[in-house]
């Protein structure tokens, strides 16, 4: 077996090599083959920065809950605290992407470092303004400069493409790994603030999630023997002009996932239930994480077809919501959910086929902004629906930005398919051929 260029060349074994071969064959057979996430963990290095990947990962879904959670229950107003938070997602979208490009253009151990150094000490600053009754201007400028904080899940996926850039379906179990692990973060970093911040002190989810950050990076930087080299050629093409096409695609996915929390809340609230909506919530979270595990075992599809699963399972909420079914709409929450992963896995394959060499980080935290800022959209969105026409009619929302998806997935350009990196498929249409 050969391999020419991006072609595949399979000769049969000659007579003088196939008793030589038989008795391997025989060994491979004797034993079961490692599967592919066990053959991913087997690569030297790989555990260690992904344990100090998900250690610093899990504040990412703790840092909003526990500043909500801190400033109403000191200040009293959810307003003052949502306003906080708000101002801090606006500066993360300024701030992390020129964060990503200093990653790439020094190191991830050299910027990454200090960047969390001063996320974590704005932390610490927001915990102190709100215990000392400091004006209000201080917990926004206090937050705002939590924006530093590096994009860890980019940094692991930039440390598997390096190791695996010679193997396509390797990468392609990494990026369900890391999708796998987005959601389980995401599931249970909310969770956690909330306890803390209940059980112990209001600032108990802030300092923890502070402390878990500071720890998780310097364990996943101190790996340096994964860390993606810095080139040394100029860096040319912009990721923002690369990723044009993909951007939108981002941004309605994360109105999808912003408008699905809001409403699931406020259907829960109205149906008496608003102590288990994260309960029932951490279901969409489950069966995202479960199905991207399951993917990364398999062939990737193409993205229109990931999409198009996406729309399909978006519209299932909504009809069970219609039933008054909480049982239904918890499965269908977990149906829904299932679609999640698969279709970010593929975008973000696409997002690596498309970014300029180099700058890798860089592409992977706007894709990430654009998603950030669709939530946030599709918060408001929601929010302004269920006051208006009631919570389950706002279920129309993640529905229409799924079927808003799939027509931009449908209409824009896929210049590689996510399954060969070393193939570039153009048409005249600019079109992807799947």
């Amino acid at each position: 077996m050969t391999v020419t260029g991006s072609t595949l060349v399979i000769t049969a074994a000659s007579p003088a090599t196939a008793p030589a071969a038989a008795p391997a064959a025989r060994r491979r057979a004797a034993g079961r083959a490692p599967g592919p996430y066990r053959r991913l963990f087997a690569l030297p290095g790989t555990r260690g920065f992904t344990a100090g990947n998900l250690i610093a990962r899990l504040p990412m879904g703790m840092f909003g809950v526990s500043a909500v959670m801190m400033i109403a229950g000191q200040r009293g107003s959810y307003a003052l605290a949502g306003a906080v938070t708000a101002t801090g997602l606006a500066a993360t979208a300024v701030a992390a992407p020129w964060t990503a490009r200093l990653i790439d253009r020094h190191g991830q151990a050299r910027v990454a470092v200090p960047a969390t150094l001063i996320a974590v000490l704005g932390s610490l600053a927001l915990v102190a303004c709100v215990r000392s009754g400091a004006p209000a201007w201080t917990l926004f400028a206090s937050y705002a400069a939590t924006a530093t904080t590096p994009n860890i899940g980019g940094m692991s996926r930039a440390r598997w493409t390096h190791l695996l850039r010679d193997s396509p379906d390797a990468h392609h179990t990494a990026m369900s790994f890391e999708q796998a692990a987005d959601e389980l973060c995401f599931m249970l970093g909310p969770v956690l603030a909330a306890f803390l911040c209940g059980v112990l002190f209001p600032e108990a989810g802030t300092l923890a999630g502070a402390a878990l950050l500071l720890t998780g990076m310097l364990v996943f930087t101190s790996c340096r023997a994964t860390q993606p080299p810095v080139a040394a050629a100029p860096r040319r093409g912009s990721p923002l002009r690369a990723l044009g096409p993909l951007l939108p695609l981002f941004l309605v996915t994360g109105v999808v996932f912003g408008s699905m929390e809001v409403t699931s809340i406020a259907y829960l609230d109205v149906q008496g239930l608003g102590a288990a909506s994260g309960l029932v919530l951490a279901l969409q979270a489950a069966g995202s994480c479960a199905a991207g595990l399951l993917y990364g075992t398999v062939r990737a599809r193409s993205l229109k077809t990931c999409v198009c699963a996406l729309a399909v399972s978006m519209t299932l909420p909504w009809a069970a919501a219609a039933t008054g079914s909480v049982t239904a709409l918890a499965g269908a929450l977990l149906l829904a959910g299932m679609a999640t992963a698969p279709t970010m896995v593929t975008a973000m394959s696409q997002v690596h086929a498309r970014t300029p060499e180099g700058r890798l980080n860089e592409g992977m935290t706007l894709a990430v902004t654009a998603i950030f800022a669709g939530i946030a959209a599709g918060a408001a969105s929601a929010g302004w629906v269920v006051e208006g026409a009631g919570p389950t009619a706002a279920y129309a929302v993640p529905a229409t930005a799924a079927l808003i998806a799939l027509a931009i997935a449908l209409t824009g350009r896929s210049i590689r398919r996510p399954s060969d990196r070393s193939r570039v498929v153009r048409t005249t249409a600019g079109q992807d051929p799947q």
